[in-house]
């Protein structure tokens, strides 16, 4: 029995609108023509990549939540993070959703073994993060509690508050988003409130 055809989303980003994304669109339909993938959607915006506000990659990061596409394509990894933290937790989001990854310069496919050796060492950098979190939260609690602070949480990867942010914008209830992103009730709420406050400041 014959596969289905990958589903595959393209991301383009440029930090100017002096800049054309030309390039990298037709590099990519390129290879998802070559592939004899499904073309989706393809999400193009102009952002810096220092900056937070990248409402088209919010928009991919809830398409995916959503199992609206197997595969991101991107032209070269830069395109897709702000950081090596912000890339590592946009890895997890991807392998938490099963969403595989293709960086065109980079030859990576996550579909392939040496690819899916990427994300694991996404993992590791994730894991040793969460860990060095761990060992500062506990060392603060200890300090909190002797001068009777009150205890606060941990915090949670860009990747998922952005998802989070994005399946609401779009009027996902609360219970449907911890499902669809498998993370706690609470951080949903906590997020839902903060986008609450910041609208009311806005106005």
């Amino acid at each position: 029995m014959t596969a289905a055809p990958r589903r595959v989303v393209i991301y383009s980003r440029v930090s100017t609108s002096r800049q054309d994304p030309g390039h990298q669109l037709l590099a990519l339909r390129g290879v998802v023509a070559a592939g004899g993938f499904t073309l989706v959607r393809e999400y193009v915006e102009t952002a810096s990549g220092a900056t937070a506000d990248r409402p088209m990659l919010k928009a991919l990061l809830a398409d995916a939540a959503r199992r609206r596409f197997d595969t991101v394509m991107v032209f070269e990894v830069s395109r897709l993070g702000r950081s090596l933290r912000d890339l590592v937790d946009t890895f997890e989001t991807f392998r938490a959703l099963n969403i595989d990854l293709v960086i065109h310069q980079s030859g990576i496919d996550t579909k392939t073994p040496a690819g899916r050796a990427l994300l694991q060492i996404a993992g590791v950098f994730s894991e040793f993060e969460r860990s060095l979190i761990v060992e500062r939260t506990h060392a603060g609690l200890a300090t909190a509690r002797a001068k009777g602070v009150r205890l606060g949480r941990p915090p949670v990867g860009d990747g998922i508050i952005d998802a989070i942010r994005a399946l609401r914008s779009q009027g996902c209830g609360i219970n449907t988003i911890a499902r669809e992103l498998r993370c706690g009730k609470s951080t949903v709420q906590r997020v839902a409130e903060q986008m609450k406050q910041e609208a009311a400041h806005a106005q």
